[in-house]
C-alpha cells in the first residue's frame, strides 16, 4: 500500500474522533457496543488473514502469539471502561482523560522497561496530573456521577497504554493485518464474555443502532485503530503518540455541534492542562530520543 505515512495516520485520528459520539448515538449497552464492534471488525479480517498471512501466523513464535493476545486483552480492558465511562461523564472530559495514555506510557517504559525519566517528563506528568484532577473536581458531584465516569476513563487510558506498547513492539516485525486479527479477535471474544456475564442482551435492538455499531466497526475501529497501528512500522511511537492528542479537540467539536454538549469553564482548563502536560512529556521524549 502506497500510502504516505502522515496522510494514514490524519485518517485514522479523524475516524477516532468519531467514536465516541457513535457511541452516544447508538441506542444499547457499551458492553454490547463494544462486543459487536469487535466482532463486526474480526469477521471482516479473519476470511482476508486465512488467504494472506496464514502463513505468517502459522510461523509466528509463542512469544510474539502471546504478546497479541495480551494486547487484545488490553483493548478489551480500554473499550470496556471507556465506552462506560460515556454514560456517566461528558465526551469531552471522557475523551481528554482516556487519551492520558502517554503518560502511563512513559511511567511503564522508567519502572518496567528501565528508561530515564528526566525532570521535564515530571514536570509534563505532573502538569497532566493536575488537569485530570482538575477535570475530576469540576464534575464531582454533578449529574450523572461523572466523577465515577472520569475514573473508568482514566482506566481506559492505562489499559489503553498497555495496547499501545504491545503493539509498538510487535509491529516492527508483524504485518498490520496478522497482528490486528489477533488482538481484535481476541478482544471481542472477550468483550462478548463479558457482556453475556454482565446479564445483556444481545438482540432486539434498533436496525439504526446495528447501522451505528457497523459504521463504528468499519470507521474507528478497521480505519482508525488500523491506521495507527500501521502508522508505527513507519513513524516513532513517540510522534504517533503526540498526533493523537488531535482526537479529543475534534471529538469536543463534534460533541458540541451535533450533540448540543457543553462546555464549562473546568473542563476547558482541565482538558488544556491535559493536553499540554501530555506534549510536554512527548516532546521532551522526543528530544532527548534525537
Amino acid at each position: 500500500m502506497r500510502l504516505h505515512p502522515y496522510v494514514g495516520l490524519g485518517i485514522g485520528i479523524l475516524c477516532l474522533s468519531w467514536a465516541a459520539i457513535l457511541i452516544r448515538m447508538a441506542d444499547a449497552p457499551p458492553l454490547i457496543i463494544g462486543a459487536f464492534r469487535l466482532s463486526m471488525a474480526a469477521l471482516v479480517l479473519i476470511p482476508i488473514a486465512v488467504m494472506k498471512s496464514r502463513r505468517e501466523l502459522l510461523s509466528m513464535d509463542r512469544t510474539s502469539w502471546l504478546l497479541a493476545v495480551f494486547s487484545g486483552v488490553m483493548l478489551s480492558a480500554h473499550f470496556a471502561s471507556w465506552m462506560t465511562s460515556l454514560s456517566y461523564t461528558s465526551v469531552a472530559s471522557s475523551v481528554v482523560l482516556v487519551t492520558t495514555y502517554p503518560i502511563f506510557v512513559g511511567l511503564v517504559s522508567h519502572f518496567f522497561l528501565k528508561e530515564r525519566i528526566s525532570r521535564g517528563i515530571i514536570f509534563g506528568i505532573a502538569v497532566a496530573s493536575l488537569g485530570a484532577m482538575v477535570i475530576g473536581y469540576g464534575d464531582f458531584g454533578t449529574e450523572g456521577d461523572r466523577i465515577y465516569g472520569d475514573g473508568l476513563a482514566v482506566i481506559g487510558a492505562i489499559s489503553g497504554a498497555g495496547y499501545f506498547l504491545i503493539g509498538a513492539r510487535l509491529r516492527g516485525y508483524v504485518s498490520l493485518l496478522s497482528y490486528i486479527t489477533i488482538v481484535y479477535t481476541t478482544a471481542a471474544v472477550l468483550l462478548m464474555a463479558m457482556a453475556l456475564a454482565a446479564g445483556e442482551t444481545l438482540s432486539g435492538y434498533s436496525w439504526t443502532t446495528y447501522g451505528i455499531i457497523l459504521l463504528m466497526a468499519l470507521g474507528p475501529q478497521l480505519l482508525g485503530h488500523s491506521s495507527l497501528n500501521w502508522a508505527l512500522r513507519y513513524l516513532s511511537a513517540v510522534f504517533v503518540s503526540v498526533s493523537t492528542l488531535a482526537e479529543p479537540v475534534v471529538a469536543t467539536g463534534l460533541a458540541y455541534f451535533i450533540l448540543n454538549e457543553g462546555v464549562n469553564g473546568s473542563r476547558i482548563a482541565g482538558s488544556m492542562l491535559v493536553l499540554a502536560g501530555i506534549y510536554l512529556v512527548l516532546s521532551r521524549r522526543t528530544s532527548e530520543i534525537n
